[in-house]
């Protein structure tokens, strides 16, 4: 065991306050103990500025003796004194060169570790003599100095001082320790001279193979803590050591589902193993292995801490004042902690089950107990996150007083629910979308510095309590602070007085209560407060509200207490609420009399023979047994991890001997090792990419396991090194278990008897071999970590991905370990490792990308993220990839990455990956907003050729909803002129009928919302918000305008009834760059459509502009702008100004003059003397009639540049070649379209048609202009509103359904069943009952309305169809499964049960008609067979099919394989047949959650045909819950949710389930259907049913009326002439989201789109 410096907490920041001046500053103190006390303590860096940084080190303090091996080897490294004298050992290898080995002995304060420097062989003696020291056991195998060189190679090394610690600190902040590794292995990987750092690394992690008798060298291994510094002070060693965010401890007990599935135990237990291995090898052993020493990182990497305990090993008796230490261990003279502690008992180690029966006997007071329960639920002294906590046990009114109830606080009660009371609580948990009464913290950061204000740095107030410290708001006195908490206590105020007095000369003292007098005092009677009978005989309540059973379930609903759960239960947590028991706790026995050793007024009695100690009343055996009982469930608050046999030998020989080699053994090893040095193959590129290949991710058999179990033969070498394998078996277990293996009376038990614990039954197969190989009861029959390694027990891609990941985890900095990544994923390791393991490697390299900065580093990036995108799964891509190019995307600023991201290659690889409703749902809104919002002129630029190129592909519908829409909903908030562009360039691809039904309708919009009549009452920043949304409208209209004909212009935009040039100009409310804008775009519109035209159709409607303006009073008060020059023709730029609306006379009637000829235009206008008559007067102009009109007097002084002006982005080329050659193909069945170039439209009618007729007429003609039917989409929202809100998500876009058919096509001879919709929303399939009632399947291209192609291989009617995603093909049910390709409708595979029976002929009469009356027995009326399939869902990220059937059952496919997989039976009924599965669906789809995951199918719901539903465990197949869910037949059920479930049946309701709660007594019922609900389909909140021939519209949102009913009013849908109704009967309902339309089904073959 290494010695330890334990000392308390306050004497230990004096320590590192003295010891470095401020450069570290303390944070928190780490123990072992429920005491404040320890040897460990978490400091905070400082950068060169002395301001504190986030990094955080852990430094550990060991005694200093001058006899001690390691503080002579730093006593050598700080005199700066140079070689070793070990001259008794001398082997002769002079034959070996000195640049054939490199080793590093640590770097002296003066240097720094980098390449230049490493450390070479100073003394040849060094390296030859490599035997162990004759002093110390710290090695078996080598010197102490060659060992402490190896375990810290990065260490600084030199005495503690507030300069060295700078230096340490600038090394660790540069990231760059161990960057020439890193460098000497990307030279390898590119084939170049890479030096021997790269070779002897890669040795270290088993390349070729794992070394135990290699010998040491410079380098650490990549699982072994990084030392950054030994420091030496006037009485200590300080150990420096990175701190990482989490220990095993914490994952397991705060987020045990962060360790999220077997491979990723494999994989931690292997990084354990290979460090295990080389310091094994080093003739050490750790000694300590736990999970609390077990340090992990954010993806899970994990180090083994080498400190004290490793580094201090000696075997001589040292001199014993070297460790002289007071009575509260290493404190400073008069520390007050030594007084503070000294009447209680409690030992360093925390043993529970002593602990709680020395407890329930009144052995160990109140206090004690509730410290050692908080140590095991982890909460740390000083540690103000996660701060041990106490009960308030009075409310301070009144002195306690035992016999009076008057002042004692309710402690079966949760402080929160007595501050909050249970009316509150009850709301909360009835109306929170995750039910729960408290918060997930029962102390909470606010309040322990709260209650701590008095003694903590004004700086700690300001983060924590608030920003701006105001002394008067805190709490002044105990009872104002009691009252004002809803959170629980802190051990200081039964221990410490020091907390009330204050050191802040604003903040007067924490004044206690008059009954007190003092601090001093108050804590005295706090405590006996807290030790009384009364607060004894009900603390176990508090306990199990804080600790134990009433934290969780039905217990925790009884006592108001559930708790909030984490938004993500796989991220890691340091900290948590850990629940200690499952069982109530026994009330502790009540203890009369005196007791000795009394203090505080609590008792503490001790087992020595006290005269004074009265006998516990144990005569109640009942209570005895529960609390023996209660104890014997509680085991596992005693892990143990090691076997304890200290005293046992082998043959005959001592420990000593045992732990330890021979001189002959070491001598041998050294001389196989020189001889092999260089003889291993020659690994290059080559090599690692056969090593990283995977064949096959499948797991090991079990033969082959077994078979190595009983036949491996590399055996461990000393009981030291067993100890850690048996710790390797324990930990692996509890991983598998999720509890320990191991209590002391288990251990015991298996000790003695060998009889293994009942648990060890419940680990799979493979890792049952592993714990029982490695927790052999003879020590010497466990396998070394090297044969472990070595063995079947781990798969390939455990290795491969360990090979990848282990020199991505040096200490090198970022941009280094990037050039790694990219480099070694660009020559084909991913590719080599298979999707499997490129997906555990993802997590630790995608946050690299955010990191690059420089033009160089984003090409690295740009390189390793699209080898993720072409090696990953799917549901890998989804949730590791898609989040990483999120947030690259929302960059701000310039970034060379996102603008390589946002080109059309990398973009249409992503698109084909993850399907365009995925891109649509994650990538999407994204391009939008880089063309928004201050953007960046290089990535708008690319945003925009990237909309454009994918509007075709999208088709119109999505086009408008998704890319125009978003684009106009941006008008006025920071659009760009990129931005207005695409609007452009998008309208002139798709032609003059996109244009005029979607862009035009939605500018009108636009334009009416911003001059409203209650536009004026707006705020100033809404109305300066609508201005400029009038003017990007007006600059969009210029951009399109010569896109059209000036037939399209007279029609659409000055025979408008709202001309919107002239609307915006005759307001007087306006801007004036809004009139400016406008004036300047209505001379250009007149110019495109000629002076004729002009004089026609606008000139008129400036009649009453011209009048306003000539009899305006600002004609006479106008400023004057100009001189007396006659005859002068005034010239107008950009830089001229607008100062009134008069100004609109100069920009209108001069350039009407010179278009119109002045003689024209003084015809139409009455009032052009006056006007003439200012501008002659103000602006010195008069007519002078010179040809064509000057541009400059068309340009705007203060106006935009125009959309398509030479300088925009995409202007330079052509739209088509902008498209071509970046990823985007132009789609030839589009047809050729353009500005210039669209197919001529016949009569312009015809874009006002009915639907349902002009369907009709296109039928006859040759060509139809593709998405012909598709109507504005302006008309079915509301007014666009640009001033409510600066953001506009997709989620809130309003979409008024008209409850519309906009177009019918006859689709079967009988009822159409079913709907299979893809991705693309532009291909629809429809299942149904085709001629001689046979199932027909057609497939349908929406944009033409053509059925492009039929399936007819079913002999019966088709009951349901899915779409396989991931392969293009189609999965359809008649009783039998058909899978077929959906673009050729060539079939792949059919199945069927094998008691499958032809249907009777007879039936077939019945199939073309849904008939949907229930018999008694809930069943329709169409009788299946048990063998027969149902209906089907795809589980899409697994790539399965789940097909019900008729008896009951679930029967899964491979898709991929065409195989049968397992079978899930449903639950027997009482009924005397079994109820067929009406409906199946499951929980996850391909949608994001905010911290990176996806929604996994973790649930799979099926509903039958008797009312009831099932919900299964989609990885066991276990029914989680079954209940009867309605009254009859349920139609349909959708997860509209990971926790909601939505169902419809043929008892005239919708249901909605929340999984979360008790779901079979809490739901929401949706009444008011006059008949079966016959199907359903779910967008975001809304469900659209179908009910007869009308639908029901209704949200998962909805609040009850006011007799507490949910309604639903069912309404007809009417066609295109908004009068005549549906009459058909639907029979099936399916959504288009992103296009805005949905789609039914009728009993008479036609399938109708609506709107």
């Amino acid at each position: 065991m290494g010695r330890e410096t334990k000392m308390c907490f306050d004497c230990l920041q004096r320590r590192v306050e003295a010891d470095y001046s401020g450069e570290l500053s303390f944070v928190y103190g780490l123990s072992d103990s429920p005491l404040p006390f320890g040897s460990s303590a978490v400091v905070q860096m400082s950068d060169s500025g002395g301001a504190a940084t986030s990094q955080q080190l852990v430094l550990s303090y060991v005694p200093y003796c001058e006899e001690d091996c390691l503080s002579k080897y730093i006593d050598e490294y700080s005199s700066g004194e140079g070689g070793y004298d070990n001259a008794g050992e001398n082997i002769m290898l002079s034959n070996l060169e000195r640049d054939q080995v490199e080793f590093s002995v640590g770097i002296s304060s003066g240097k720094s570790n980098s390449s230049a420097t490493t450390t070479q062989c100073r003394d040849r003696n060094m390296f030859i003599n490599g035997l162990r020291c004759e002093k110390c056991r710290l090695s078996s195998r080598f010197s102490c100095s060659r060992t402490i060189a190896s375990l810290a190679p990065t260490a600084r090394i030199g005495k503690a001082s507030s300069a060295l610690s700078e230096d340490l600190a600038s090394d660790f902040l540069s990231g760059a320790l161990e960057d020439h590794i890193l460098h000497s292995i990307n030279l390898l990987i590119d084939g170049k001279s890479a030096g021997h750092e790269s070779i002897n690394f890669l040795s270290l992690i088993g390349i070729p193979s794992f070394e135990e008798n290699g010998f040491p060298g410079c380098i650490r291994h990549p699982n072994i803590v990084p030392i950054l510094g030994i420091l030496k002070s006037s009485s200590h060693i300080n150990i420096v050591l990175q701190k990482t965010p989490f220990t095993l401890e914490n994952i397991m007990h705060y987020s045990p589902d962060a360790v999220k599935s077997d491979w990723h135990v494999i994989f931690l237990i292997y990084q354990l193993l290979s460090a295990l291995a080389y310091i094994h090898g080093l003739g050490i052993a750790h000694g300590n292995l736990c999970p609390s020493n077990i340090m992990l990182n954010d993806t899970g990497w994990c180090w083994l801490p080498i400190g004290g305990s490793q580094l201090l090993n000696s075997e001589v008796n040292l001199h014993e004042e070297c460790y002289k230490c007071s009575a509260c261990g290493f404190c400073f003279e008069g520390c007050f902690f030594s007084t503070l502690y000294a009447d209680l008992s409690l030992s360093e180690s925390v043993d529970w089950h002593s602990s709680f029966h020395r407890w329930w006997l009144g052995e160990l007071s109140n206090f004690e107990y509730l410290l050692i329960l908080n140590r095991l639920a982890g909460r740390r002294w000083g540690d103000h996150t996660f701060s041990a906590v106490m009960p308030w046990v009075v409310d301070f009114s009144v002195k306690p007083d035992e016999n009076s109830d008057v002042g004692w606080r309710d402690l079966s009660k949760s402080k929160w629910r007595l501050a909050k009371g249970d009316e509150q609580l009850d709301f909360t948990y009835s109306t929170s979308e995750i039910p729960h009464h408290v918060s997930d913290e029962c102390l909470s950061e606010l309040a322990v510095c709260s209650y701590k204000a008095r003694r903590l740095p004004l700086s700690v107030l300001r983060t924590a309590v608030r920003s701006v410290y105001e002394p008067n708001e805190y709490p002044s006195n105990m009872q104002r602070l009691y009252q004002w908490t809803p959170d629980e206590c802190i051990p200081e105020f039964y221990c410490d007085p020091r907390i009330f007095y204050s050191l802040h000369s604003g903040m007067p003292d924490l004044a206690v209560p008059s009954w007190a007098g003092t601090p001093e005092r108050f804590i005295k009677l706090h405590r006996d407060a807290l030790e009384n009978n009364r607060v004894s005989c009900q603390i176990h309540n508090w306990i199990d509200i804080t600790f134990g059973y009433k934290m969780y379930g039905a217990a925790a609903i009884d006592a108001k207490n559930v708790i909030l759960p984490p938004s993500i239960s796989t991220k890691p947590r340091s900290m948590g609420r850990r629940q200690l028991f499952t069982q109530p706790h026994p009330p502790r026995q009540k203890v009369t009399g005196k007791l000795c050793g009394k203090k505080y007024g609590y008792t503490k009695a001790k087992n020595n023979g006290c005269k004074d100690a009265l006998p516990i009343e144990t005569d109640n055996l009942r209570e005895l047994e529960e609390a023996a009982l209660f104890s014997e469930k509680s085991w596992h608050l005693c892990p143990c991890y090691n076997d304890y046999l200290k005293d046992r030998v082998k043959d005959g020989f001592s420990e000593k001997e045992l732990m330890t080699d021979s001189i002959d053994n070491i001598l041998s090893r050294q001389s196989d090792w020189v001889k092999n040095f260089g003889a291993s193959p020659n690994v290059d590129l080559s090599y690692l990419l056969e090593y990283l290949e995977v064949d096959d991710d499948g797991s090991t058999g079990f033969q082959e396991l077994f078979l190595w179990s009983q036949t491996f033969t590399s055996k461990i070498s000393s009981k030291s090194a067993a100890d850690d394998m048996f710790a390797i078996g324990c930990i692996l277990a509890e991983l598998q278990l999720r509890k320990p293996l191991f209590g002391l009376n288990s251990l015991d038990l298996y000790l003695e008897s060998g009889v293994l614990p009942s648990p060890m039954q419940e680990l799979p197969y493979h890792a049952r071999l592993i714990v029982e190989t490695c927790i052999q009861k003879d020590w010497s029959r466990r396998p070394s970590a090297k044969c472990i390694l070595e063995s079947p027990c781990f798969p390939k891609s455990v290795k491969s991905s360990y090979l990848f990941l282990s020199s991505f985890h040096l200490l090198a900095n970022d941009a280094c370990r990037l050039q790694y990544a990219a480099t070694f994923a660009k020559h084909g390791a991913l590719k080599a490792m298979g999707a499997f393991g490129v997906e555990m490697c993802a997590p630790h390299c995608l946050p690299l990308l955010m990191t690059s900065t420089s033009d160089t580093e984003a090409e690295w990036a740009y390189m390793l993220l699209s080898e993720f995108l072409k090696c990953l799964k799917l549901e890998a891509i989804m949730k590791l990839v898609v989040p990483s190019i999120q947030s690259i995307l929302q960059v701000s600023g310039h970034s060379h990455l996102k603008v390589s991201l946002l080109q059309g290659s990398f973009m249409h690889e992503l698109w084909n990956r993850i399907g365009k409703q995925a891109y649509l749902e994650t990538i999407h809104p994204l391009i939008i907003s880089n063309l928004s919002v201050a953007p960046q002129k290089s990535s708008s630029a690319a945003a925009t050729v990237l909309l454009i190129g994918s509007s075709e592909e999208l088709g119109v519908p999505i086009t408008v909803h998704q890319t125009i829409l978003s684009l106009i909903l941006c008008f006025g908030k920071g659009i760009c002129n990129d931005g207005i562009d695409a609007l452009v360039r998008i309208g002139g691809l798709f032609g003059e009928n996109l244009i005029v039904k979607q862009i035009l309708p939605l500018l009108r919009s636009v334009v009416h919302s911003c001059t409203d009549t209650s536009y004026a009452n707006k705020s100033e920043p809404l109305q300066s918000w609508g201005s400029l949304a009038l003017i990007d409208c007006l600059t969009t209209l210029d951009g399109i305008v010569p896109s059209l004909t000036n037939d399209i212009i007279i029609k659409e935009l000055t025979e408008d009834r709202s001309f919107m040039h002239v609307k915006i100009l005759m307001r007087r409310d306006l801007e004036n760059r809004v009139y400016q804008t406008s004036a300047r775009s209505l001379i250009r519109i007149c110019q495109q459509i000629g002076a004729d035209l002009t004089a026609v159709h606008v000139l008129p409607k400036l009649r009453e502009l011209f009048s306003e303006l000539a009899f305006s009073n600002e004609n006479d008060n106008h400023v004057h702008l100009g001189g007396n020059l006659k005859g002068q023709r005034m010239k107008f730029s950009k830089e001229d100004g607008f100062e009134s609306r008069m100004d609109l006379v100069l920009i209108l009637y001069p350039p009407l003059a010179s278009l119109l000829g002045i003689e024209k235009l003084r015809q139409c206008c009455a009032t052009w003397l006056l006007l003439e008559q200012f501008l002659l007067r103000h602006q010195n102009w008069k007519w002078e009639y010179t040809g064509d009109p000057s541009q400059s007097d068309l340009e705007g002084k203060n106006g935009r540049r125009s959309s398509y002006d030479k300088n925009s982005s995409s202007n330079k080329m052509p739209t088509k070649l902008l498209l071509n050659g970046v990823g985007w193909s132009i789609p030839q069945s589009q047809g050729k379209r353009g500005p210039k170039n669209t197919v001529p439209i016949k009569n312009l009618s015809e874009h006002y048609q009915n639907p349902v007729e002009r369907h009709v007429i296109s039928s006859a003609s040759e060509f139809q202009e593709p998405w012909y039917w598709f109507p504005s989409a302006a008309s079915s929202l509301s007014i666009l509103d640009f001033t409510s809100r600066t953001t506009f998500p997709k989620d809130e876009l309003p979409w008024k359904i008209k409850a519309s058919i906009i177009q019918s096509s006859r689709a079967h001879h009988g009822a159409l069943r079913s709907f299979a919709v893809d991705h693309n929303e532009c291909t629809v399939f429809t299942a149904g009952v085709g001629p001689g009632f046979r199932g027909n399947i057609q497939r349908w291209e929406l944009s033409t309305v053509d059925c492009v192609m039929s399936y007819n291989r079913h002999e019966e009617v088709v009951n349901d169809i899915r779409i396989l995603a991931s392969s293009g093909r189609v999965a359809s049910c008649d009783g039998t499964v058909h899978i077929w390709n959906g673009q050729t409708g060539k079939i792949i595979s059919a199945f069927s049960e094998s008691s499958l029976t032809s249907t009777r002929r007879i039936d077939r009469d019945e199939d073309n008609m849904l008939h949907f009356n229930p018999s008694p027995s809930g069943m329709i009326s169409n009788v299946f067979h048990g063998s027969l399939y149902t209906k089907i869902d795809y589980l899409e990220f697994i790539d399965r099919l789940v097909v019900g059937t008729g008896n009951g059952s679930l029967r899964f496919f491979d898709v991929n394989s065409g195989q049968k997989l397992h079978l899930w039976r449903g639950e027997p009924t009482d009924s005397s047949f079994s109820p067929l599965i009406s409906s199946i669906c499951s929980s996850g789809s391909a949608k994001l959650h905010p911290e990176d995951n996806v929604a996994y199918p973790s649930w799979i719901a099926a509903s039958f045909s008797t009312g009831y539903c099932s919900l299964f465990d989609m990885r066991s197949g276990n029914i989680i819950s079954s209940w009867q869910a309605h009254d009859g037949y349920v139609t349909k059920l959708a997860a509209a949710s990971d926790h909601l479930l939505v169902s419809s049946s043929l008892d005239k309701t919708l249901r909605i389930w929340d999984l979360r709660r008790n779901w079979a007594s809490e739901y929401t019922v949706f009444k008011g259907y006059g008949d079966s609900v016959s199907g359903f389909s779910v967008w975001g909140k809304n469900v659209i049913s179908i009910c007869k021939n009308k639908i029901g519209l209704c949200s998962l949102a909805s609040t009850a009326d006011e007799d507490g009913q949910f309604r639903v009013i069912p309404q007809n849908l009417y066609m295109a002439d908004g009068e005549s109704k549906n009459l058909s009967m639907l029979s099936a309902i399916s959504i288009l989201p992103f296009s805005r339309l949905f789609l039914v089904g009728t009993e008479d073959g036609h399938f109708k789109i609506c709107w």
